[in-house]
């Protein structure tokens, strides 16, 4: 009997790390591909042709000159790419939407860039098309995985096109972020009038790429099995809570993996000292290092505390920026590291400046220095107001630093609190808290600061997080089973 052939999937993204990357989902894009490809699945990424990606594809063949009739879409080049990626790549290549100095959004003052819409809508409309029957290329998709908002409109796209097309799937990274724009832009994307209602792409007076996808996909997937829960109520539901609940039975929670290869203090090339389970006294000459670096104290009596990420109210960063004082009343320290909201960048210098000794602030994204961040710190600190699945917390957790988290989304399904019974139980990894006050925050700190000052206590939850597997095969087999159970033949 033959063997089967290759499931077919086409991975529409507008991030793609190390080359542009905003946030976790730049990462999946990297990793995720790769993980389905070692599991025997054909997979192919569609990403706009940004210079960095452009520079890194030496050799880039066009496969396809797309214009667009109607509408006001650019019309673009569809350049392929073999190898170098971890993937096969399709860039879509408009010089005018994307050969731009900034991010993928944003311009360099941090303003988002006024065409968004038409930038993204062209990015969904050649997903959809390529997931189409009016594909001008000869491999075909069975399955279309949409990665947020700026690619979620393409489901519209095919559900209003005729002929056979690929399986959807709307992956949701952030429901925070959902691409709406003013409805008036229906006609300029190429969208039908009818497209443009309750049953469609419209979201309170607004035509919403988010809404777009939730709404046409044959399954919705997001980044853990918390989030999937926590979205189909007010709370976190974004306004699509109502939508999200009534399509509760095409909905699931895929928690993400990491990169175990790049992420390995065992292997780590940004670490003064690499270790491992076995050898996590090690762990030790990287606080030294890193105190020294950032300008810290350097005491092996002062607990550590870090944190690495987007510097914004969502990550509660203000929470923790609260509990300065009390870090320092702890004989504690504190390290921060990212870029964000420019009151919060100035409320950590100010507090760097009334605390020498005590708190570090660098302002920026530095990805050696977070390796190292992880690896230095005692404990990691991430108190988000909600987070979909969070990273850090694995990354930490591998690298033998306990985390301190919220009790939301990804770190719920990651992070083992140090209660009584899973301590004895040896489950323990980490502390979390309820409320997103500054109150409950200090109390998980100054738990997780006593149960440091235990060393047989910390070693237990050191070796529990060390010892968990976060790579990201079981997640790719799962999202194998939603591409499957949908899959056009």
């Amino acid at each position: 009997m033959p063997a089967a052939s290759p499931l077919r999937v086409l991975f529409a993204t507008p991030e793609l790390a190390p080359w542009v990357k905003s946030g976790g989902l730049g990462d999946v894009s990297a990793a995720l591909p790769s993980a389905l490809r070692a599991e025997g699945a054909d997979v192919r990424l569609v990403v706009p042709a940004y210079p960095a990606l452009l520079d890194a594809a030496r050799v880039a063949r066009v496969a396809a000159r797309i214009s667009q009739p109607g509408g006001a879409l650019q019309s673009a080049r569809l350049l392929y790419v073999e190898s170098g990626f971890g993937a096969p790549l399709y860039l879509v290549d408009c010089p005018e939407y994307y050969r731009r100095p900034g991010t993928a959004y944003q311009d360099a003052e941090g303003r988002d860039w006024d065409d968004n819409a038409l930038r993204f809508g062209l990015l969904s409309r050649i997903a959809a098309l390529l997931a189409g029957s009016a594909s001008p290329l000869d491999w075909r998709p069975q399955v279309l995985q949409c990665h947020d908002w700026p690619a979620a409109l393409a489901p519209a796209y095919l559900h209003h096109d005729n002929g056979p097309r690929a399986a959807t799937v709307m992956t949701v990274h952030n429901l925070a972020f959902q691409g709406n724009f003013d409805a008036q832009l229906v006609g300029a994307l190429g969208l039908p009038p009818a497209a443009y209602s309750m049953e469609g792409v419209e979201f309170y007076g607004r035509l919403s790429f988010l809404k777009a996808g939730l709404y046409y996909a044959d399954r919705i997937t997001t980044v853990s099995e918390q989030y999937a829960e926590e979205i189909q109520h007010p709370e976190y539901g974004c306004g699509f809570e109502g939508l999200l609940h009534h399509r509760r039975d095409r909905l699931s929670g895929i928690t993400n993996g990491i990169d175990t290869a790049l992420w390995d203090p065992a292997a780590d090339t940004c670490l003064a000292e690499r270790y491992d389970l076995r050898h996590i006294g090690r762990k030790a000459a990287n606080k030294s290092a890193l105190q020294q670096r950032v300008g810290l104290t350097v005491d092996a009596r002062a607990p550590l505390l870090g944190t690495v990420g987007r510097l914004t109210h969502q990550k509660g960063i203000d929470l923790l920026a609260a509990c300065v004082p009390d870090i320092a009343r702890l004989g504690a320290q504190l390290v921060v590291l990212g870029t964000g909201e420019k009151s919060l960048e100035n409320a950590y210098r100010e507090l760097a400046a009334a605390y020498p000794g005590v708190v570090a602030t660098h302002i920026g994204f530095d990805e050696p220095f977070a390796h190292l961040i992880e690896a230095g710190s005692d404990i990691f600190v991430m108190p988000s107001r909600f987070e979909p699945c969070g990273l850090n917390q694995m990354y930490s957790l591998r690298y033998g630093t306990p985390p301190v988290v919220r009790a939301t989304g990804g770190l719920v399904d990651t992070v083992v609190p140090a209660t009584p019974e899973n301590l004895a139980a040896g489950t323990a990894n980490g502390f979390s808290f309820m409320a997103a006050e500054p109150p409950a925050l200090r109390e998980a700190i100054e738990q997780a600061v006593r149960a440091w000052r235990e060393p047989a206590v910390w070693r237990a939850l050191q070796q529990a997080g060390m010892r968990a597997d976060f790579s990201w095969r079981r997640s790719a087999e799962r999202y194998l089973s939603v591409f499957r159970s949908i899959a056009a033949h």
